[in-house]
């Protein structure tokens, strides 16, 4: 389906607004940790990719992605602390 950019915009900017809520929420970060955490996510390069499809997912759905890539970091760290 094509939108136009304007819309892809406004989709993109309410799944952000909402990624961020959670993360303050659920993960108890202040606002700028979690605007911090979006914006410099792998996640949010593909987010702003329309050719991804992302922005046409449930928030929740987007928010499985960026729990998934900071397990992943987190397990990254972890083995390099171990070595």
């Amino acid at each position: 389906m094509n939108v136009s950019q304007a819309e892809f915009q406004n989709m993109k900017e309410e799944i952000v607004k909402d990624l961020i809520a959670r993360l303050m929420d659920e993960r108890n970060l202040t606002m700028q940790q979690a605007f911090d955490a979006v914006y410099t996510s792998r996640l949010f390069e593909k987010l702003s990719d329309p050719k991804t499809g992302l922005y046409f997912q449930s928030s929740g759905y987007v928010y499985s992605f960026l729990e998934s890539e900071s397990e992943k970091a987190k397990e990254k760290s972890r083995n390099c602390n171990i070595k």
